[in-house]
């Protein structure tokens, strides 16, 4: 039997993503922020953060582009979508992203590294999963990252995962809005779990709402606060009312 001290330990990367719109497969990347936590302490153990300057869609998986004359406002048309209004949600400009962003290729290739360096155990069923806010969301996003940056493969080795029916490899992830939903529901007037909402609920400080660094942080505090709650219910703190439907076994042996 392993020691205690030899436990595996589980990192999860909390992660967010800033966009020029909110269809994965038309709009662009604009900002990305993910942090490694260790669940066990949930203590932030890593970060990165990014902006993705402007690029154009991708007509292949490959990512190979025919090489063909265009006119200028050809090209302008063939860049993914960065709609005002996304923008303006995010405070991010078209002059930040020129002036600061990153080039995609390279934001995936670091964001595959950041996780492998922050990877502390190395058994399989101990890989990192994600966790989020609305995560399905950046899900897309990172989706679209990881294909256009040319990673897909590095990705579905370094998370936790699984392939649907359809052959699609999926992430393993977390979502703090149904972590919520579980710990807040009982509450009188509980009507949204936005993660602003949420904060203000839990007792979080949340500080410049919509950078994706910031969202991190919060999101990561939202798990950790509902995480908290779990363990003290388990250790016989305060449950909020919860009655078990069934008795947990108290029996350590089977009968044969």
């Amino acid at each position: 039997m392993a020691a205690e001290t030899d436990k595996p330990v589980i990192v999860a990367f909390t992660l967010d993503f800033e966009t020029g719109g909110l269809d994965p497969t038309k709009c662009a990347c604009t900002q990305i922020a993910i942090h490694a936590v260790r669940i066990d302490t949930f203590e932030v153990i890593d970060k990165y953060v990014a902006y993705i300057s402007p690029y154009r869609k991708q007509s292949d998986k490959s990512g190979n582009k025919r090489k063909v004359l265009k006119k200028k406002f050809e090209d302008e048309e063939d860049f993914m979508e960065y709609q005002e209004k996304a923008l303006t949600y995010s405070a991010i400009t078209m002059d930040m992203l020129n002036d600061h962003g990153v080039d995609i290729k390279q934001v995936a290739a670091d964001v595959i590294a950041f996780i492998k360096k922050n990877t502390l155990s190395k058994y399989k069923n101990f890989k990192p999963f994600l966790i989020g806010q609305n995560v399905l969301f950046d899900v897309g996003f990172f989706q679209q990252l990881m294909e256009y940056g040319g990673q897909v493969k590095e990705w579905e080795k370094v998370i936790r995962g699984v392939r649907s029916f359809y052959g699609n490899w999926q992430p393993y992830y977390v979502d703090t809005i149904i972590l919520g939903q579980l710990a807040l529901s009982h509450m009188d007037g509980m009507n949204s779990y936005k993660l602003e909402i949420m904060c203000e609920k839990l007792g979080i400080e949340l500080d410049d709402a919509h950078d994706a660094d910031a969202d991190v942080s919060a999101t990561t505090n939202v798990a950790f606060v509902c995480a908290q709650r779990m363990r003290q219910a388990y250790s016989g703190g305060d449950d909020g009312g919860m009655v078990m439907t069934k008795k947990e076994k108290s029996r350590t042996h089977f009968k044969i």
